[in-house]
């Protein structure tokens, strides 16, 4: 039995999709056949615009000048607000969830049609005009949504910076994209924690020459320290502006927002994504990837200081005049139960999270999302690392009880969105594949010389055609923009391995450099993860490689358990058996470190350049470790590796 036979057939599971197989690959066929009127269709069918474009695309990734939408104008916030002023005037745009279990909020088209108009005009008393850049460092209120519609409105570059950066990561992307103006709160609160947002921009603004305004949002009551030659409260700029304020329009190249992502070595990359693509791009795939239906109410996990957030949590949804959800807190606060009670209280029919969150409340166990209804969940998305089959099946089992459809994305920063994911009520499923191409999208596997792989081979994932939403560039560093092309000519290099099964399904293996070579056999760090969380004990396991005189790679692995289970030598050897008999003696692997917890980016990915690191024990330049959600892991496990010698580790 294949592996999707063993799931309910798509349109079982999705009965008002939008398409069926056959019209998915007759689009599919068309956008890359004739990608000119395709996209020209797209564009006319979910954005409005002030003026039609001249050429709907123009370049190539050889040439590296792409444009799309030449010389049309438009207006993103627009698009996201006004334009439903006459349909859904009443309906609720943003639905906020406090961190506080007690604490939520409604707000209409309307209400923020005049809350965004006011945020605008507070912003242009400072002085912003189109064309500056505006940091945001808040946390997820509804102002923080409020505050990106508002930069859009006006045409000013919005860079959001997550909440629970520091105060260098902070400085370090004001300074890059020469913002003129900080957006940010008193304080933030997660699971409880108070965050002391403003302290840190006071920190990051203390030799500040270029004479930066700040605009601050009481959040909470505790008193808060005030520059009053630089900052200014919120609520009192409020009262002193119209709740009106005129669409700045934009061309469809106009910059839009800069976007900052860590890299292995240097400063952090600032990828620049322009209005026009981005905003067709956004709608488009936010309707057809999660079966967008009038009256859903749909909840985006993401922070917005990530790019799933700026997509799929404020402007795909918006765009399409959704109910979208925002969550001040933490999945497990005041009980693993949370996320679950959300979907009810909200009754929530789209879900979208990531692998290392369903992973996280799987671990908690099963009676956590049990004793929840969850009866209005239609659909289910993960985003943002490969997900292990076995945990897609625990989240279509347990949490989608066998009826919801799920969709597994996979897409970047550098991407705007998603590009390889099933369709609802077309792709039968696969646990832990990404399944296929999404429109326009035509992906690639080569080897390291270029050249196409067989099926069921790893290789290098690239995409060989333009797509309205990719990046534009990277803000004041176009060497590094020009370098996803230069290795592979033509194609834009995505830095992930890949492979594609028989029947066309696309599995991501995990990133290039998290590919070990054992004995000449390419093996992915994502199938041998999968391989040890098979084993009961095992909570979460980040596998890397190290050095071998003989093999030229071995399999080193960071392990951590579930509660109550000892660290045994017997245990390593259960697990040792357990991955050669899941993937052969290939992958066996020689050493276990047994680990507390593993370093995680704020949105939640296993950050495995550290673990490369301190498994081959390079210790003197860790690179960037701005994003990572607590320092003190890496402390631990540094200590810890430092006391395993490999004869006693094997």
């Amino acid at each position: 039995m294949s592996t999707q036979e063993k799931y309910p057939n798509p349109t079982e599971l999705a009965p008002d999709a939008y398409l069926t197989e056959t019209q998915y690959r007759e689009m599919y066929a068309r956008s890359l056949r004739d990608p000119k009127n395709f996209w020209s269709e797209q564009a006319e069918k979910f954005v409005t615009w002030f003026k039609r474009w001249d050429e709907v695309v123009s370049g190539d990734f050889t040439k590296l000048n792409v444009q799309w939408l030449k010389d049309a104008k438009l207006n993103a916030c627009y698009n996201c607000v006004d334009r439903h002023l006459e349909k859904r005037a009443q309906q609720t745009a943003i639905l906020w969830e406090g961190d506080n279990p007690k604490e939520s909020k409604k707000i209409s088209y309307t209400e923020l049609y005049e809350q965004v108009c006011r945020f605008a005009n507070v912003i242009k008393k400072q002085g912003i005009k189109k064309g500056d850049r505006v940091c945001i460092y808040l946390p997820m209120i509804p102002e923080v949504a409020i505050a990106m519609l508002a930069c859009a409105r006006i045409g000013a570059v919005h860079t959001v910076v997550f909440a629970g950066f520091s105060a260098d990561a902070l400085k370090t992307r004001i300074e890059d994209a020469n913002c003129k103006l900080i957006i940010t709160a008193n304080e933030g609160i997660r699971g409880k924690k108070v965050i002391p947002l403003k302290a840190n921009v006071d920190e990051a603004l203390l030799h500040d020459k270029n004479k930066r305004k700040v605009i601050v949002i009481q959040h909470t009551s505790n008193e808060t320290p005030m520059d009053t030659k630089r900052d200014v409260w919120y609520h009192e700029a409020v009262k002193t502006v119209k709740t009106s304020c005129p669409c700045e329009m934009m061309d469809a190249q106009d910059s839009f927002f800069i976007l900052y992502t860590s890299g292995s070595t240097g400063k952090p990359k600032g990828i620049l994504h322009t209005i026009g693509g981005y905003l067709v791009y956004a709608a488009m795939t936010h309707k057809y990837v999660f079966n967008y239906q009038e009256g859903d109410i749909y909840w985006c996990t993401a922070d917005v200081g990530w790019i799933t957030g700026h997509t799929y949590g404020i402007y795909g949804p918006l765009c399409n005049g959704a109910t979208t959800l925002l969550f001040e807190g933490v999945p497990n606060y005041p009980t693993p139960s949370r996320v679950w009670e959300i979907i009810d209280k909200h009754q929530v029919t789209i879900f979208y999270t990531a692998p290392t969150a369903i992973r996280a409340l799987r671990h908690e166990g099963d009676e956590w999302v049990t004793k929840t209804s969850r009866k209005s969940l239609k659909l289910l998305g993960s985003v943002g690392e490969p997900i292990n089959p076995e945990v897609w099946e625990w989240y279509f089992e347990v949490v989608g009880e066998n009826r919801c459809y799920i969709v597994d994305t996979w897409w970047q920063t550098e991407t705007g969105g998603i590009l390889i994911t099933p369709i609802p009520g077309v792709t039968p499923l696969k646990a832990g594949s990404a399944s296929f191409p999404f429109f326009g999208i035509l992906p690639g596997i080569i080897d390291d010389h270029g050249n196409e792989v067989p099926d069921n081979q790893m290789g290098k994932l690239v995409i060989k055609q333009a797509w309205p939403g990719m990046m534009y560039t990277i803000h004041g560093d176009r060497e590094r923009f020009e370098n996803y092309f230069k290795e592979f000519p033509g194609n834009y290099l995505t830095g992930d391995d890949a492979k594609r099964d028989e029947e066309g399904y696309y599995w991501i293996t995990g990133r290039n450099d998290d590919v070990i070579k054992v004995s000449g056999h390419r093996i992915g760090t994502g199938e041998v993860e999968s391989a040890f969380l098979t084993h009961p004990a095992v909570s979460e396991v980040g596998v890397v490689a190290i050095p071998n005189d003989i093999k030229g790679e071995s399999i080193y692995a960071f392990v951590t358990l579930k509660p109550d289970t000892k660290q045994t030598a017997a245990l390593k050897k259960e697990l040792v058996a357990k991955v050669r008999r899941v993937i052969g003696p290939i992958a066996t692997p020689d050493y276990i470190q047994f680990v507390d917890a593993l370093p995680k980016t704020r949105s939640g990915k296993i950050m495995r350049r550290l673990l490369r690191k301190i498994a081959n024990n390079d210790l003197e330049n860790l690179g960037d470790t701005s994003t990572l959600a607590d320092p003190q892991v890496i402390d631990a496990i540094i200590e810890d590796r430092k006391k395993l010698l490999p004869k006693d580790n094997k």
